[in-house]
């Protein structure tokens, strides 16, 4: 059994070692409302929108349920946008909230008790078990390994055709301490295309 500590599953040696590295960023915008630290963060693997790269490993699975035979292009272009959209990023209470997530400490309810993955993507909809994206997050002396993602609600689509993703500990939690701040309150759009002229990644608070 992999032991478990304080900042999730543990193991024994650094298994993901030799994997190569990924880059991650964490962007972060103020959700709609009074909480006055409540927000949503979103997460870029090697510059690619996770919801990105979900989207593109469940195509396969969707083909399969969508009749394509005869659609017409605005159908595609419908269902092609509901592919991309499938899925939110999570909403945090504040960044302590979201630093004890991504490390793998994820509140209950963000947990499956059976496998111990957590949500990385919650649903459009705003409650995050209607259709999370879930993964295993191994966090070890040297790396924080994102791997087996997969649908809950779709068992039949098996492990996804994407990562494991090894980001170097280190960078991982610089990135998280210091997500891209973007401006406003509001919603992270998968059609927005943020740079760092959009956001203020100043110290953290």
């Amino acid at each position: 059994m992999t032991p478990t500590g304080p900042t999730g599953p543990v193991s024994p040696g650094d298994a993901t070692a030799a994997a190569a590295p990924h880059t991650v960023e964490f962007l972060r915008r103020l959700y709609p409302g009074d909480e006055p630290e409540r927000a949503a963060w979103g997460v870029r693997i090697d510059g690619t929108d996770l919801r990105a790269l979900v989207a593109e490993a469940t195509r396969a699975g969707w083909s399969q349920e969508w009749d394509t035979s005869e659609e017409p292009p605005d159908e595609r272009e419908e269902r092609e946008e509901r592919l991309m959209s499938q899925h939110a990023p999570l909403v945090m209470e504040d960044d302590a909230h979201a630093r004890r997530h991504f490390l793998g400490d994820p509140d209950p309810e963000r947990r499956e008790p059976e496998t111990g993955a957590m949500a990385l993507l919650g649903c459009i909809c705003g409650t995050d078990a209607c259709w999370p994206m879930m993964a295993t997050v191994t966090v070890t002396a040297g790396t924080v390994t994102w791997s087996g993602f997969h649908q809950p609600y779709r068992p039949e689509w098996g492990i996804l055709a994407m990562g494991p993703y090894a980001f170097p500990r280190t960078a991982y939690e610089q990135a998280l301490a210091a997500p891209l701040r973007l401006p406003g309150r509001g919603f992270l759009h998968l059609s927005d295309h943020y740079g760092f002229d959009d956001c203020d990644s100043g110290e953290t608070p």
